[in-house]
């Protein structure tokens, strides 16, 4: 895609590397997919979309990561692909010979590291939300900073959020990965599903329209993950969200060991 004001390259930031100007379009909507979990991320009415996804696989796991840039610091789209690129690429590399909550927490520490290197000091310091996950033989585990989120979803029976913001009574942010943030304190959370069903991890912008387990698993019924990913986001654009939206979907077939 060449750049809308003066036709050069545009790097993998949004930016064209010839004059600098940021793309209006880049990244308005994306879609990424695996034969067993997929990504959907929309940047609904926002100038840029800030949210960002990152799928891999190690073996038999399936390592997803989902980020959303904190609008009011500066580069947040960036803070937010290098946290999931970053977080993705750690867990491939350590699953499955670490175990799942070292690896989730090795993830964390390296996303931060790699966001904190993009500020130019703690006053103008990118940062992001941020939730991955990791599913495998024997189970589901969850680790986040932030208000980003993840669920369990089962086909049968009741489904349940496997994280806790991180905001205070008045629902400010109380965490989040950034130079400003200093070394994370991840929470981690696993899971052994007794049946099938999807894990999803979502952005507020999902969330803030639909967050009752029984109604998110009623627009995943019955889709492959890709499909569910974009009922998902575009039940929040019907709904009129203005934030980025993100709904990454993992589907677990069978019972876990």
């Amino acid at each position: 895609m060449p750049c809308t004001s003066c036709g050069g390259t545009v790097a993998p930031d949004g930016h064209c590397w010839d004059c600098g100007t940021r793309q209006p379009a880049y990244r308005a909507h994306l879609e990424t997919a695996t034969p067993t979990a997929a990504a959907v991320t929309d940047r609904a009415g926002r100038a840029v979309n800030a949210d960002a996804a990152a799928l891999a696989a190690a073996g038999p796991w399936t390592i997803a990561a989902v980020c959303d840039g904190v609008s009011m610091s500066p580069r947040a789209d960036r803070a937010a692909r290098v946290a999931a690129d970053t977080a993705a690429a750690v867990l491939a590399a350590r699953l499955p010979g670490a175990l799942p909550e070292h690896a989730l927490d090795e993830a964390a520490l390296r996303a931060s590291r790699a966001v904190a290197a993009l500020a130019a000091s703690v006053h103008a310091a990118p940062a992001c939300t941020y939730v991955a996950a990791v599913t495998g033989p024997d189970g589901v585990w969850a680790s986040w900073v932030g208000d980003s989120r993840a669920y369990w979803l089962p086909d049968e029976g009741p489904g349940m959020a496997l994280t806790e913001d991180d905001v205070d009574a008045q629902e400010v942010l109380t965490a989040w990965l950034g130079a400003d943030a200093g070394d994370p304190h991840p929470r981690t959370r696993s899971y052994r599903p007794q049946g099938a069903g999807h894990v999803l991890l979502c952005t507020d912008g999902l969330w803030r329209h639909v967050s009752d387990p029984a109604a998110l698993r009623a627009h995943l019924r019955g889709h492959a993950p890709l499909d569910g990913a974009r009922a998902l986001v575009q039940y929040a654009l019907d709904e009129g969200t203005r934030d980025n939206t993100t709904a990454l979907v993992i589907r677990v077939e069978r019972a876990q060991r």
